[in-house]
């Protein structure tokens, strides 16, 4: 954890960086900055500060000024500082995630030392004897009074907590499943798993190269969380598969059923006609209580992942009331049309309460498939993003086999003959 920014040099070649002057580091910079997609505050803090210290030296001849050795070398100080802070700002965005979210407070600790040791060889230029203009004192001044709290955002903090517990979890999978899916949004999350897994094997070996021991204990840790991980969510797919096959099992054993009835003689027609009506009455209570018995805590498919299924997000988008309907019938264990759903549709929207039924519906798909979350929460997902939301309960229907109430065809029994 303790290892200074200086080791960041690995990342990028300084030596691609040499020949540059301070003006074009700090371009790079910024434009490192804002792709960044970890300490994204923190960057853009950075580099608006970057940005009122070029803005000055653009005023100046930087080539004029290196001829004098009382300004070259602050000058070439100040460019050396600039290049290892490119290297810094551009690691929050090529390094592993995993890796920045547990090294956050001493990533922040660099940005603090970057632009102190910045400002530090800003004040040793000596600007205003050299460009002895009053606009340029005036934002020199403003450069000194522009701070920052460098700090580590909520989020990151909260993930940061989880993932370092001494125990993994099935909340660490759950957390990482939503941060990875918007660090990777064109990666499964298994293979978002092996790319991270592969980013900390390379970080693990620059640090043994360090001897840092502190640093390898912390990237073990982290390797050992992503192999639990994946350990996890494995064995999660296996139990849907599992209960899928339990599905279809249950239904080819209700199909023989039927088909046996007409091979029985006459004289057991009677029978096994009121034992079948029985025991298909029996089954389906049996798979809503087998449905209702499951405990899902979590939905499979988080709410801004529609994109990932084109098709059915344009489906659901133009003919909303085919995809409703599909959601309705899972949801109270009764057929529901696509006219019918339309119907109320309508109705609802009469009254400026469509958000509200569309509402109402994901609730009941909740307690059905024994989902956690609450009123407000199902309201808000309808009411940013309606078709978002009618997709990835579709989603969560289809992932589950939710879909539809299983019925079992009762055929009337033949003609009977009494013997004498």
């Amino acid at each position: 954890m303790s290892h200074s920014w200086d080791g960041l040099g690995e990342i990028a070649s300084v030596a691609q960086l040499t020949g540059l002057d301070a003006v074009k580091l700090i371009g790079l910079i910024v434009k490192a900055a804002n792709t960044a997609w970890m300490h994204k505050k923190n960057c853009r803090q950075f580099a608006q500060h970057l940005k009122l210290i070029g803005n000055l030296l653009e005023q100046l001849k930087i080539s004029e000024m290196k001829k004098y050795p009382e300004t070259r070398e602050p000058l070439e100080g100040l460019e050396d500082a600039l290049r290892r802070s490119y290297i810094l700002v551009n690691s929050c965005r090529d390094r592993s995630y995993l890796y920045l979210l547990a090294m956050g407070w001493n990533i922040v600790y660099q940005f603090r030392k970057a632009q102190d040791e910045i400002d530090r060889f800003l004040k040793i230029i000596p600007l205003i004897t050299l460009v002895d203009n009053a606009r340029v004192r005036e934002r020199l001044e403003y450069i000194d009074r522009d701070q920052f709290e460098y700090t580590l955002d909520e989020e990151d903090r909260h993930v940061q907590d989880v993932i370092l517990k001494q125990e993994s979890t099935r909340e660490a999978a759950s957390v990482l499943k939503k941060t990875l899916s918007c660090s990777y949004p064109n990666l499964r999350f298994c293979d978002a798993l092996k790319t991270e897994n592969e980013k900390l094997q390379l970080e693990l070996q620059r640090s043994q190269e360090h001897y840092d021991v502190a640093q390898c204990e912390v990237i073990q840790r982290l390797i050992g969380v992503t192999q639990t991980v994946a350990e996890v969510d494995g064995g999660s797919e296996k139990e849907l598969s599992k209960k899928a096959s339990n599905k279809k099992a249950d239904r080819s054993v209700s199909h023989k059923m039927e088909y046996s009835y007409e091979e029985d003689p006459p004289m057991k027609s009677t029978s096994r006609a009121a034992s079948r009506s029985t025991s298909s009455v029996t089954s389906g209570h049996d798979m809503l209580s087998r449905r209702a018995s499951l405990h899902h805590e979590e939905w499979h498919t988080d709410l801004l992942a529609c994109c990932s299924e084109p098709s059915l997000c344009l489906k659901t988008f133009f003919f909303p009331c085919g995809t409703l309907a599909k959601i309705a019938t899972a949801a109270t264990n009764r057929h529901i049309s696509s006219a019918e759903a339309c119907n109320e549709l309508m109705a609802y929207s009469l009254i400026l309460s469509c958000c509200c039924y569309t509402c109402c519906v994901r609730r009941k798909l909740r307690k059905t498939l024994n989902i956690t979350g609450g009123f407000i929460d199902d309201f808000l997902s309808h009411l940013m993003c309606c078709c978002c939301a009618l997709v990835q309960e579709l989603r969560e229907v289809e992932i589950r086999g939710a879909y539809g109430t299983e019925k079992t065809k009762i055929s009337p029994p033949s003609s009977q003959f009494m013997e004498h």
